[in-house]
């Protein structure tokens, strides 16, 4: 049997064999390889260069070219970030040069670069709230139905085509009645009464009935086949402000994450006021609320497994609703062990002055996710919890994304409400 040597490095205790000791310098195989990291990081610091992909360019076509252009990871490259987020550099457009990023996106589609080119239409539709209707015959002649909310300007003819082709294309039948959903025109919401009434013999190949793609879009079939939207005209961006005393009258009507006064009943821990609104703010002015604030509580911990509901009293103050139902899964939870560093954002969040379309946010991927009213944003499927008194779907006003509020967060938190039972609920999802 060979006889094993001790490793090289000082106070390694390993014992090796003589011809890995060779291969390695008299080092196990663990010190060899952390001695190698070494060396390379140590070659990488004293190699890499910094590249500024923007220097000297003013032209926001060109800076956005740049924001959407995939880069092959280099650790000998360090790329020097844009000053201005991708959000702002698009609201920054005219008309003139937001219909040149259009066309540059067609272009890319063309030539076969899917992914940016959606990603650039995308970014028109909801940072800008730009028609992308010109461009729609060469999504569909690409088959590129997805989002369906780049379909949402389409014209009768797209939506036509849209009909025939849902009849037989078995393929791309949900992107199909997604983008559908999203036109939701007198005729859409007229096919989809129509299709709740008789359903077709494809609908078999649904997991859900056709109407329900509605959600998706914002809006639902009501008893008797009109259109009832679950969202609320322009939205307004959560934004954070690194210095309070800078926010305007508006701004100050809103506020954000602090403790509750009351305890979960389910994991003992404190509720959190998501959002404290006062009800005069343009965002909830249409809703015609009797009190002075908007508030909505939750877990945030028990509001990750299932859907919570608060009662507001006379004076619009929340209280944890009989109508909750424990989740049939919670886990073990020490309230304690959950960190509250999300709480230290709070008073740095507010609504911004400028409103936003309906479509900011509406597609989770992009850069910006929190915000108040206009379309959610669903991580994963249209989930808009019913009212427990009256049984409608409950109106979507605002969600808050813990990426926003804590390193390493994730997950947006919706909140809904109901006007006429005077009920807010909030549900979750992550990715």
């Amino acid at each position: 049997m060979t006889e094993k040597v001790p490793c090289q490095s000082e106070g390694c205790t390993a014992m090796i064999l003589p011809t890995t000791a060779a291969k390695t310098g008299g080092y196990c195989m663990p010190c060899h390889q952390e001695q190698e990291r070494r060396k390379r990081e140590a070659y990488i610091l004293q190699h890499r260069k910094t590249v500024n992909l923007y220097e000297g360019l003013n032209d926001p076509v060109e800076i956005l070219k740049i924001m959407h252009s995939p880069r092959q990871y280099d650790p000998l490259i360090k790329y020097t970030a844009y000053p201005r987020s991708k959000e702002q550099v698009y609201a920054s457009l005219s008309p003139v040069e937001a219909q040149s990023m259009a066309v540059y996106a067609l272009n890319l589609l063309g030539s076969g670069d899917e992914d940016t080119s959606r990603d650039i239409l995308s970014s028109l539709m909801c940072f800008r709230d730009e028609s992308i209707a010109d461009g729609l015959p060469l999504l569909l002649e690409h088959e590129v139905y997805y989002p369906g909310i780049l379909y949402r300007d389409a014209g009768p003819e797209v939506r036509d085509r849209l009909f025939d082709q849902v009849e037989w294309d078995d393929e791309n039948r949900n992107y199909i009645l997604l983008a559908l959903a999203w036109i939701g025109d007198e005729q859409v919401v007229r096919r989809f009464h129509e299709w709740r009434m008789k359903p077709p013999q494809w609908a078999e190949q649904l997991h859900v009935v056709p109407e329900l793609y509605a959600r998706e879009a914002g809006w639902k079939l009501s008893d008797s086949g009109q259109r009832r939207d679950l969202f609320q005209g322009s939205s307004y961006a959560v934004e954070k402000r690194e210095d309070p005393r800078d926010l305007s009258v508006q701004q100050m009507s809103s506020g954000f994450l602090k403790y509750a006064a009351a305890d979960c009943p389910w994991c003992g821990g404190k509720l959190t006021r998501l959002v404290d609104v006062d009800t005069s703010h343009t965002a909830l002015a249409k809703l015609n609320l009797p009190w002075e604030r908007l508030q909505v509580d939750t877990c945030v911990i028990c509001g990750c497994y299932g859907i919570i509901y608060m009662e507001l009293d006379g004076g619009g103050m929340p209280s944890w609703s009989a109508y909750n139902r424990k989740p049939a899964y919670l886990p073990d939870i020490k309230s304690e062990e959950y960190s509250g560093e999300y709480l230290q954002v709070g008073p740095q969040l507010t609504l911004s002055d400028i409103p936003r379309s309906s479509c900011y946010a509406a597609i989770w991927e992009l850069d910006s996710h929190s915000k108040f009213g206009g379309y959610p944003g669903w991580v994963q499927d249209a989930e808009y919890p019913d009212c427990p008194c009256c049984g409608r779907s409950m109106l979507f006003i605002g969600q808050l994304d813990w990426s926003d509020l804590e390193d390493y967060g994730e997950g947006i938190y919706y909140m809904f409400f109901c006007p006429k039972d005077r009920i807010t609920a909030t549900t979750y999802q992550q990715s």
